[in-house]
């Protein structure tokens, strides 16, 4: 366990953090000023698991290029690195459809290529591959990263994304579109990449 699957480690931990603080941030999007079960305002509550959710991408950005300039590139490392992500991404994305912040199937399409594509590293580890992420699976997890970034400053009220037919509407829904798209492209690339772990090629 090396500072860079440390690192991968606590992002899942602070996630989970995210998650429980959640619970306790109101029913809907616009109850910010109401108090919480935990005596301060939602607002604040909002605050903390945002606060949260950016020292938790803030490791996705470390943990890699700490392993890659000590040389502590591991197995271990190249797999839990993208499971921690998914994880990350997974879980606020559900939070977000909670709070109606971004329509369902932009949830429901890049959820699904997650499954597909963990899926296929997990055939992979049985015959001894370890699939790493790629040039477009990191550009797919950097616009995530900064969707998520978007939704959380919606969340505490500092841009407004769910007024539909505001140009601030149109403009997170053509942002959307475009991290599904990249998102499924990325998924495709790797099933053809790696097709001769699930198919009989020579």
């Amino acid at each position: 366990m090396n500072l860079p699957n440390i690192l991968t480690m606590s992002r899942i931990g602070m996630i989970v953090l995210v998650v429980i603080l959640s619970i306790f941030c109101g029913p809907k999007i616009d109850d910010v000023h109401s108090i919480s079960a935990l005596g301060i305002s939602y607002l604040c509550v909002r605050i903390i698991a945002v606060v949260l959710a950016f020292l938790a991408a803030l490791t996705d950005l470390l943990d890699g290029y700490l392993a890659r300039k000590w040389n502590q590139v591991t197995d271990f490392g190249a797999l839990m690195d993208p499971l921690a992500d998914k994880i990350f991404v997974a879980s606020c994305m559900l939070i977000a459809l909670e709070y109606r912040l971004m329509p369902a199937w932009i949830a429901i399409a890049v959820l699904a290529r997650e499954f597909m594509v963990t899926g296929l590293r997990s055939l992979a580890a049985k015959k001894g591959v370890v699939i790493s992420a790629d040039k477009f699976g990191k550009l797919k997890t950097a616009l995530q990263m900064v969707m998520l970034a978007i939704v959380g400053s919606s969340w505490v009220h500092l841009i407004d994304l769910w007024t539909k037919n505001t140009w601030q509407w149109w403009v997170w829904t053509s942002y959307l579109t475009g991290v599904v798209i990249i998102t499924m492209y990325s998924g495709a690339s790797y099933f053809i990449k790696y097709r001769h772990i699930f198919m009989n090629d020579k």
